[in-house]
């Protein structure tokens, strides 16, 4: 959203600041639930710089950066990413294209280093460009100028609140890091995370790591102050007011004053209990969104094939859940909407557009220059790889004999067998789609609701 959310303040509008919506007061209520003093500004910030963690952090410099004196909002991003000269190109017909942000950059003496970056004699660099309000992986959308910190100490060492916004793949190397800083802290800080995915630990016995736990793991940080925020939303559309919603889940301690404090007219945050699910169907949706774009290149963006697509694969994601969470939170409401915007439109459905178009290859890795990290084949590697265990046998409900639980998800199984495996191409998808036993999806939830299958050991439990 360019500027700020819709009805937010409009914070530098006509060269003065205004504060409306409240947003002085949400901030002065938080700043006190935390114990902050005056002149001791809330220190809030978010480790990591794709799409969502920088859009995360313009929305609150957006909101609340005109209030100096009380809050304190960086990002911290790696040093040394160059920018390849195909991008910075596009970044600057990027910024011809937009008035408000070339008089900007004008302003800030900013302008020539992008000049001569179009003209090859000069090297831009990631954390340099998003000091401008530029997101490497997200260059069409110019957000807000950020506070840019490269060395993670200074950036963690006395936070208030850190912001997740780290691949999970990353999420734990990252935060063992951060650990060290926080060996003689007092107070413990506030967590929210933003990633999507989980790993997957085969001993004592198999079980699911989400990224909330890993940051548990890596510093201590008690779980009641580590929460999970995930909803249905295009990181760029929501930078450019489109409508949104999100759900923070973890503990009510922390969720409901930080739901409030986040919540924006064109941002709809509300609070729930249930951490697991939320977080399992935020992985799930990057695995099954890989195969809705193979799905619709396929097919030639067929409705149909679509939405069989779609009845099929939530099907799965139902049935795993299930077995994670004895009464986990219903594939509806926000859930079910983050699911349906992510296989519609995202970087894991693009990134199964373009291998089934053959304009990628799974050989290529999940690191994808312009994209970032392509989340959803990790997480295809782990959830297989979990559910796959003989030790997790559930009764096959047809053939009456005790199965790994992957062979009662079609899709999952040929996922893997493309993009991990590599022993099918793209086009199996549409076998698995057609799914020759002629199952009807309701069947697999039907099965998923009786809780017959809900396995505790999945989470680590006894």
């Amino acid at each position: 959203m360019v500027g700020s959310i819709m009805g937010m303040v409009n914070a530098y509008s006509n060269g003065s600041v205004h504060n409306g919506n409240g947003l002085e007061e949400k901030l002065d209520e938080l700043r006190a639930l935390i114990g902050k003093s005056d002149g001791d500004p809330l220190r809030i910030v978010s480790v990591g710089a794709g799409a969502w963690g920088s859009v995360f952090a313009a929305i609150l410099q957006d909101s609340y950066g005109q209030f100096r004196d009380k809050i304190q909002i960086r990002i911290w991003r790696r040093s040394g990413r160059a920018v390849d000269r195909g991008s910075a190109e596009h970044l600057f017909e990027v910024i011809n294209s937009r008035e408000d942000v070339l008089r900007r950059l004008i302003r800030r003496c900013a302008y020539l280093k992008y000049v001569e970056a179009r003209l090859g004699d000069r090297t831009l660099f990631a954390d340099e460009i998003l000091k401008d309000g530029f997101c490497l992986n997200m260059i069409d959308t110019p957000l807000c100028p950020l506070k840019v910190v490269t060395n993670l100490q200074e950036a963690v060492w006395d936070a208030d609140i850190v912001v997740n916004g780290l691949p999970s793949t990353e999420t734990r190397e990252i935060f063992e890091e951060i650990s060290k800083f926080w060996n003689e802290r007092i107070t413990v800080p506030i967590i929210i995370s933003l990633a999507k995915g989980i790993e997957a630990a085969l001993k004592p016995v198999p079980h699911i790591i989400t990224p909330t736990k890993m940051i548990n793991q890596a510093t201590g940080v008690p779980m009641e102050n580590i929460l999970y925020l995930g909803g249905p939303n295009i990181a760029s559309e929501i930078y450019n007011k489109e409508y949104a919603n999100a759900r923070i889940c973890g503990a009510e301690k922390w969720r409901k004053p930080l739901a409030k404090f986040l919540r924006q007219p064109q941002f709809a945050v509300w609070d729930n209990s249930d951490l697991v699910t939320h977080e399992v169907m935020g992985g799930l949706k990057n695995v099954y969104a890989i195969g809705a774009g193979m799905v619709a290149a396929l097919t030639n963006e067929s409705a149909t094939s679509k939405s069989v697509y779609f009845a099929h694969c939530t099907s799965e994601m139902i049935f795993i859940t299930h077995l994670l969470a004895e009464k986990p939170e219903k594939l509806a409401g926000p859930l079910l909407a983050d699911t349906y915007v992510t296989l519609l439109k995202g970087r894991n459905a693009w990134y199964g557009q373009m291998l089934a178009k053959g304009q990628l290859s799974p050989d290529m890795g999940d690191s994808i220059s312009g994209k970032g990290m392509i989340q959803g084949v990790s997480a295809v590697e782990a959830f297989f790889e979990l559910l796959s265990q003989s030790s997790l046998n559930v009764l096959h409900p047809e053939e009456n004999k005790p199965v790994a639980p992957v062979e009662l998800c079609p899709i999952l199984k040929t996922l893997y067998k493309i993009l991990i495996s590599r022993e099918q191409s793209s086009q199996a998808i549409l076998k698995a789609l057609r799914d020759e036993n002629m199952n009807d999806p309701r069947e697999r939830i039907e099965i998923a609701q009786s809780h017959a299958f809900y396995k505790p050991s999945l989470l680590g439990q006894q």
